[in-house]
């Protein structure tokens, strides 16, 4: 199993004590691997690695607090409801009720239900009972294990922010527990637990927050991509089920891990399942708000000292049809993302954690890894909305594109560019670029346009 990228850099946050409860689970049988490729080179690493806070606090700060006593700006639930105007479509009742979020992790989390009813309390969101599925033999947690708390962490910010876009959505958390030593990733395991799910009708939208370079896969430099193709079959298995696939694109700009799952390549990379044309891929922005959640400037491509927002064009996948408007963007090869949303450290987002006895509290996390779940609700928001799955919405999104901001709800991110570690990135511009894709979202005029209503 891949470790994370990064240890989690400290945002020097004040420490606090609570009580930590286990979340209850539902056992499922261990899968078989249908990939056989040896994938030892590759590390799955959570989008949120290196972008959380290691110690937590009392209490959660506003926007104005977190200026002056941290250095940067901090945003709760509520905030992000008021910047992207969702608060329109849950006065009219939509909320994501009767529709279900998948969400993959590695090892997940043991006290997810007790520190999401704490989130809710914080907020006055409505709780829901998370549902959790093991997968295979997932080892008991240990809070002194960083791999394990590094997945934790990012199940805590996939949970709480899924939940507080689509409040009525019913969310399954899927954990697999593929250890390091045992010389494979956690890849075929996920693929494995996502397809049962899509076959037994159980996933109207999947939430990745996870991502391998597509130069880590074994073949890669010889033009052999076949130990990464064969992985695709729980997106073929969504796409015949029209099961939305979302992931995030990557918090290292326009490169990525190495094999080490440290050191960076020195030039431009994409990752895997972002860059795959079955996935729609969630690229980062970087929100300027207010306490109330108002915007003081537009959006701006995700890049500040912590990280920078993953996009460019695959090394593996040609451009696929949906992106022939785009051509002369990416060129022949599919390009990444197709849409951006929060996902700067100086703008994180306050999760509430106790999964670790010796850093609990509330935290503040940024990366795409928080763009991705955001974006998973807006979707099931979408599919109660039209009253069916949406299925594979890229072909949507760029149909989209080509109507007017104020009929589409998309809105386009012309400032800010994806270099990152002396890698140049793309920079955004009018219309689609390799940094923010087509842009972020209007969300009420948005959901409507993209569920036909």
């Amino acid at each position: 199993m891949g470790s994370p990228a990064t240890l989690r850099r400290s945002l020097a946050l004040l420490a606090a004590g609570a009580t930590a409860l286990t979340a209850g689970t539902v056992a499922v049988p261990a899968a078989s691997t249908a990939a056989s490729a040896s994938l030892s080179g590759v590390h799955v690493r959570p989008a949120s690695a290196g972008h959380h806070s290691a110690v937590g606090r009392t209490a959660p700060l506003s926007t104005s607090e977190c200026v002056s006593q941290i250095g940067i700006h901090c945003y709760s639930p509520l905030q992000y409801r008021t910047a992207y105007n969702l608060d329109p479509l849950y006065r009219e009742g939509i909320t994501g009720k009767g529709r279900t979020i998948v969400i993959v992790d590695s090892f997940g989390s043991p006290t997810i239900q007790h520190d999401l009813e704490v989130f809710d309390k914080q907020w006055g969101l409505p709780d829901t009972k998370v549902e959790v599925v093991k997968w295979g033999n997932v080892p008991e947690f240990d809070p002194k294990n960083p791999e394990h708390t590094g997945w934790a962490g990012e199940t805590t910010l996939d949970v709480e922010y899924a939940h507080a876009i689509a409040p009525d959505a019913h969310i399954i958390v899927v954990e697999t527990g593929v250890a390091e030593t045992e010389g494979t990733t956690g890849l075929p395991e996920m693929m494995d637990a996502e397809k049962a799910l899509i076959k037994a009708g159980r996933a109207d939208v999947i939430s990745q927050s996870f991502g391998a370079t597509e130069n880590t896969f074994p073949g890669f430099d010889k033009g052999d991509f076949k130990s990464l193709t064969d992985l695709r079959y729980a997106f073929k298995e969504a796409a015949a089920h029209d099961v939305t696939v979302l992931a995030a694109s990557g918090d290292n700009g326009a490169t990525d891990a190495q094999e080490n799952g440290e050191d960076l390549y020195p030039y431009r990379v994409n990752s895997w399942p972002s860059a795959d044309p079955l996935v729609t891929s969630i690229g980062g922005t970087q929100l300027t708000l207010d306490d109330a959640g108002k915007r003081t400037a537009p959006d701006k491509v995700w890049h500040d000292k912590y990280g920078a927002g993953g996009g460019g064009v695959s090394g593996v996948f040609e451009r696929p049809w949906y992106q022939a408007g785009v051509a002369g963007v990416t060129g022949n090869h599919r390009g990444t993302p197709d849409i951006s949303m929060s996902a700067a450290v100086d703008g994180g987002a306050w999760t509430y954690e106790s999964y670790d006895p010796t850093s609990v509290g509330w935290h503040l996390t940024g990366g795409t890894s928080e763009a991705t779940p955001v974006f998973s609700g807006v979707v099931a928001l979408a599919d109660q909305l039209a009253g069916h799955r949406l299925g594979q919405i890229n072909w949507r999104l760029y149909g989209l594109s080509l109507l007017p901001p104020k009929w589409s709800g998309l809105v386009d991110v012309t400032e800010g560019d994806n270099s990152w570690e002396k890698v140049t990135g793309y920079q955004a511009a009018k219309g689609y670029d390799l940094a923010s894709g087509l842009g972020t979202i209007d969300g009420a005029k948005f959901v409507h346009a993209i569920a036909g209503r």
